[in-house]
């Protein structure tokens, strides 16, 4: 493979991300205190691979000193995490603060502050608090927007002195999608007007917290940021025809533009409501909730990007007897002769970060974004260890440089892209998938006490971290 020498930027972003409910465990937590992740997974332990799930997870709250160390070593510059709302609070309507899990997050901020590493912190990612699930209906109810206000307020008091960078959620539409629309999750409800309202009131939460973090001059006084973490998925038509260019943009505007719009440009496209009114599944919302969402928008957001969707015009007839689904405007396409990540089935086509970052530029005002998650999930990674046990994950280090190397030619044409995160720091759970897939820059190897390794990746990321500069495959040349 002939190479080319990609340089980095100054100041920007190298660093990895996690989450608390994939690494935390539940070390300490009260019985009260699940999470609606938790509750999946004591309901259907026999989907998640293997029985691994949350409740040890990495076991993090118990070896956070240690993962820091290698943080440190590796020299990331930001390190992502979220606060686990159920377990932050013991009382969800009056905001009681569980004092020992605040401990344990106060002094996870001060060994990354200690070590030279930047703390980005999300508040809430997949952590819904069960009991408000199952009480209220999750993010159906307008009441748990007010609660997840209520926990936003003291997790800002608690830490809004140290930490700059903050964030509302991480892929808000994830959850309500996989148990909603496609009814693949615990409780296997396929509503599709449910789906919308906890979009609706997930961005609703975003522009309150937003308006609070404003009210409290978290800027003004230590220069701290607020945003939110989005998953575009970016689309592509089959073809230029307009039938799959119609189905392809529908696509983008029921999965992408639902968050991207209201977060960035403060409103939802009217085209999304004459849609809602035509299949009967509009939210319900104010007047004055729009004006909230119109003037509380992010200062800047971070995208997570793994692989692309391909669409094309639906060739079969809908069946009348299901409710909605977007699909009734378009299929998955399957592009012939694709590169694949054949473990999780995903294709991998570095361009996505490119071409994603010229539509935040020329549709979105060229708002401050970064790449908050990117990676690749391998099984079975424990057969490319060498001599020394450490694992040769070859394949990780050029996704990544590929992916990176199509981020910086975005920067270098004017795209405001601050920075890129890998997921993940360290393997840890997925829903389902568990410990299957492993992303991490550091092993976790269960067989062992759940003993720390560095791959060759994590090396890696250290030397171009150090030396702001990396090689990848030279695009210009043909074979």
């Amino acid at each position: 493979m002939q190479t080319k020498t990609i340089n980095i930027p100054e100041n920007f972003i190298l660093g990895a991300a996690v989450s608390a409910w994939q690494t935390e465990g539940w070390s300490g937590k009260k019985d009260h205190q699940d999470s609606f992740l938790d509750l999946w997974y004591k309901n259907d332990k026999y989907v998640w691979h293997k029985g691994y799930g949350p409740a040890v997870a990495t076991d993090f709250k118990n070896r956070y000193k240690e993962d820091i160390g290698y943080m440190k070593e590796i020299g990331l510059t930001h390190f992502r995490t979220s606060i686990n709302w159920s377990r932050f609070l013991t009382d969800y309507e009056e905001g009681v603060v569980d004092e020992e899990y605040a401990a344990y997050i106060d002094d996870m901020i001060n060994e990354l502050l200690r070590n030279g590493v930047e703390p980005m912190i999300c508040l809430e990612h997949y952590e819904l608090p069960a009991a408000l699930f199952e009480k209220y209906g999750g993010w159906g109810s307008k009441h748990v927007v007010e609660l997840f206000s209520t926990y936003a307020k003291k997790v800002f008091e608690r830490y809004g002195d140290r930490v700059k960078h903050w964030f509302t959620f991480n892929e808000p539409i994830v959850i309500q999608t996989r148990v909603y629309l496609d009814a693949l999750r615990y409780p296997y409800e396929q509503n599709t007007k449910k789906w919308m309202q906890w979009n609706h009131h997930k961005v609703l939460a975003t522009a309150k917290a937003v308006q609070l973090f404003k009210e409290m001059d978290l800027k003004e006084k230590y220069g701290a940021k607020i945003g939110v973490i989005l998953n575009p998925e970016v689309t592509y038509a089959r073809s230029s025809a307009p039938h799959d260019q119609e189905a392809a943009r529908m696509y983008d505007l029921f999965f992408n533009r639902i968050f991207l719009d209201p977060s960035i440009k403060g409103e939802y496209p009217q085209e999304l409501f004459d849609l809602m009114s035509k299949h009967d599944i509009t939210f319900e919302y104010s007047k004055e909730e729009l004006q909230i969402i119109k003037e509380n928008t992010v200062e800047y957001v971070g995208l997570n990007l793994y692989y692309p969707h391909r669409i094309q015009a639906r060739t079969t007839g809908w069946n009348e007897a299901m409710p909605f689904h977007p699909e009734f405007y378009y299929a998955k396409f399957d592009l012939p002769g694709k590169k694949m990540n054949p473990y999780r089935g995903w294709e991998i086509y570095p361009k996505i970060m490119f071409d994603m970052a010229m539509r935040m530029k020329n549709e979105y005002g060229n708002i401050e974004w970064f790449i908050a998650e990117n990676g690749m999930g391998v099984e079975n990674e424990y057969r490319f260890k060498n001599d020394e046990g450490i694992i040769q994950d070859d394949y990780r280090i050029e996704f990544i440089a590929e992916h990176l190397k199509w981020l910086i030619k975005a920067v270098e044409e004017g795209a405001n892209c601050t920075g890129y995160m890998l997921w993940a720091f360290s393997d840890n759970v997925s829903p389902m998938n568990a410990f299957k897939n492993r992303y991490g820059l550091v092993e976790i190897d269960l067989e062992n006490n759940r003993n720390r390794n560095l791959k060759k990746s994590a090396y890696w990321y250290k030397q171009i971290i150090e030396n702001k500069s990396f090689l990848a495959e030279d695009e210009d040349i043909v074979k």
